[in-house]
């Protein structure tokens, strides 16, 4: 026989903060949980895109006439050292194909540099070789192509070889295991992880009347080889797969859907609907316009359409906007038809009323 909890508050969907976002920066925000499980959630999720998401990277190169890393090269400005660390700075993404979308496999990237003459005088007799230049067509989308990898002050013609492999977190070069080590091949250290912060906030938010649930606010940075979105997903697909585990020990849970579900839509509306405009968060501007409207609660602002809102004397589009996306934040919107609920913009004022009565003889 299953065993039946009672009802978990559950976010619905995610939003994300478009004003901030970025290619590489994302604010998510899910709400709302059950108190203590936005900590619960957003460690977890952080955790795990910090410590488990996959990316290639650098982990060997090798440039002929080059022995090992510790030299000065003819021609070239740079000594390998520096060399070494413009390489590890390097920034790819793998591009899958029809033929081989989930291969994990170690490539090595040749490439035959040939500076001319007539290249050093067109650029005033040094040639800056970037990462394009030596990454530029191969397996792999180049993040940062104009990185540079060293200059060359003389012509010459080297063959050189990148071996890409995939990898998590940062990997050392004592660490790297290689197979074959190749003649005059060098090690390095490899930065796997595409992610560089994550930072998480839980804050209060309203359910009804309850203003105790947990609103998560994730915050992801990454360095441009996958984006947050696929930070976040990674991570939530990672977690699932090891939590499954512990799923085999069977013993069967029901939840509190039922009984409450039947007059949860309507509870659940009819308590936003009852709150008064100065319970929610407006700024004094967006508050003084509705009340001079004669719009004392959130169900008479829902019932009325976009275009009469503007009407309103000394009301904005900034002011239409700030209200829009507070409604959405509640799971409502401008212009709701609410008949179904008996709710109508004639009788709006004495339904609402007439609920926060019922409510008031309930808990007295």
């Amino acid at each position: 026989m299953a065993v039946k909890y009672g009802k978990f508050e559950l976010p619905t969907k995610i939003k994300v903060d478009e004003s901030s976002k970025s290619g590489s920066f994302a604010r998510f925000i899910a709400e709302p949980f059950e108190k203590g499980f936005g900590h619960t959630v957003g460690n977890a999720l952080r955790r795990i895109i910090l410590s488990s998401l996959e990316a290639p990277s650098i982990m060997s190169i090798r440039i002929d006439g080059v022995p090992h890393e510790y030299m000065a090269v003819d021609g070239i400005i740079e000594d390998m050292t520096h060399i070494v660390l413009n390489f590890k700075n390097a920034l790819l993404r793998k591009l899958p194909t029809d033929e081989e979308s989930g291969s994990r496999e170690t490539k090595v990237i040749t490439k035959l540099l040939d500076i001319t003459a007539d290249m050093l005088e067109k650029n005033g007799g040094q040639y800056v070789v970037t990462l394009n230049d030596l990454l530029g067509s191969s397996y792999f989308d180049v993040v940062n192509p104009n990185l540079t990898i060293f200059t060359v002050t003389k012509p010459m013609t080297r063959k050189i070889d990148v071996k890409v492999a995939f990898g998590r977190g940062y990997v050392p070069s004592e660490r790297h295991r290689l197979n074959e080590k190749g003649v005059d091949e060098i090690i390095i250290d490899s930065a796997f992880s595409p992610v560089r912060l994550v930072n998480y906030f839980v804050e209060n938010t309203r359910v009804g009347q309850d203003t105790d649930f947990d609103r998560l606010i994730l915050e992801i940075h990454t360095d441009g080889r996958i984006s947050p979105e696929e930070a976040l997903t990674f991570a939530t697909q990672i977690g699932i797969l090891h939590l499954q585990v512990f799923d085999q020990l069977k013993h069967n849970l029901t939840f509190d859907h039922g009984e409450v579900e039947l007059n949860t839509d309507r509870d659940a509306l009819m308590a936003k609907l009852a709150l008064k405009i100065n319970e929610i968060e407006l700024s004094v501007r967006s508050t003084n316009c509705l009340a001079g409207a004669n719009i004392d609660t959130i169900a008479e602002l829902v019932v009325m359409p976009e275009s009469e809102m503007l009407k309103f004397r000394n009301f904005g589009k900034k002011s239409l906007n700030e209200i829009k996306a507070k409604l959405e934040e509640m799971g409502l919107s401008l212009g709701m038809d609410l008949v179904k609920f008996g709710i109508t913009r004639d009788n709006v004022k004495d339904v609402i009323q007439e609920y926060i009565n019922e409510k008031a003889g309930i808990q007295a």
